[in-house]
């Protein structure tokens, strides 16, 4: 369960990187009902989605040659320069940084061995998310990966993370907690799931993606879609999880969408 009582390795901040902004903030806004404030003409764009006056997510123009629409979870970290280190001495790569962002904390960007995307917070003035677990807040980190096992090894020596493995038919999925994190009932923030050989064969490659808790997830996809969404796999019931969507928004980002089973 993630909580905003952040500490290293748990999910501390989450942004979008857009074609268009205005279009981004109209899509999610109508879909969630968030509002956006810009953080200002010196942040290139950059602004926040809101509930309630509380951060819940980012948005921001794409940033490189060749960037892509997409997610990106950000992992507290206390020193974001050492874990810079630790992801290439572990078989990452850098994108951007280590660098401060004024005084609100210091990130840095990479991709890991199996070729997702990710990056880390080192808090300042801004711990992180406002809020998390709500309706229409991050509430799960979830992982899709060319190679499972190589990911949790990454992840172990770069983040201290530690896995429990469940079964479901031919699918095993890995859920993963870091050191101190979640509540004393539920540790977990995240998981990671091997792609299937159908996916890696049409040419899928490993990404991260949030989702985001709803109270009716088929009503929340049908906005979605009517917005101009496409759906990637439609409402279903997962036993002892709850129900899913998962989709991507008009401009290609993969975000999910959950309503917990209440008897979990």
């Amino acid at each position: 369960m993630l909580t905003t009582d952040y500490v290293p390795g748990t999910p501390n901040w989450l942004d979008l990187g857009a074609p268009d902004i205005d279009a981004a903030v109209d899509f999610y806004t109508g879909v969630f009902g968030w509002t956006f404030q810009s953080a200002g003409p010196e942040a290139g764009g950059y602004g926040f989605f809101q509930l309630d006056g509380r951060d819940v997510a980012a948005a921001g123009p794409l940033m490189g040659e060749g960037a892509e629409p997409s997610w990106t979870l950000y992992f507290h970290t206390d020193d974001a320069d050492a874990t810079a280190e630790d992801v290439e001495r572990n078989g990452g790569t850098l994108r951007a940084g280590p660098m401060d962002v004024f005084s609100a904390g210091r990130l840095a960007q990479f991709t890991d061995p199996t070729g997702a995307d990710f990056a880390v917070w080192q808090p300042g003035d801004v711990a992180g998310l406002d809020v998390v677990m709500d309706e229409h807040t991050l509430c799960w980190a979830e992982l899709y990966t060319t190679d499972a096992e190589r990911a949790k090894e990454f992840y172990s020596a770069v983040l201290s993370w530690s896995y429990e493995s469940m079964s479901a038919g031919e699918m095993t999925y890995h859920v993963a907690s870091a050191p101190g994190g979640g509540t004393e009932e539920d540790s977990s923030h995240g998981g990671i799931m091997q792609l299937p050989r159908e996916n890696l064969a049409a040419g899928s490659s490993s990404e991260w993606h949030p989702y985001f808790a709803v109270t009716d997830c088929d009503a929340v996809h049908d906005t979605a879609t009517r917005r101009g969404a496409r759906s990637l796999m439609p409402p279903t019931d997962v036993p002892a999880v709850g129900r899913l969507a998962m989709l991507n928004d008009p401009f290609g980002a993969t975000f999910a969408l959950i309503k917990g089973d209440p008897t979990r």
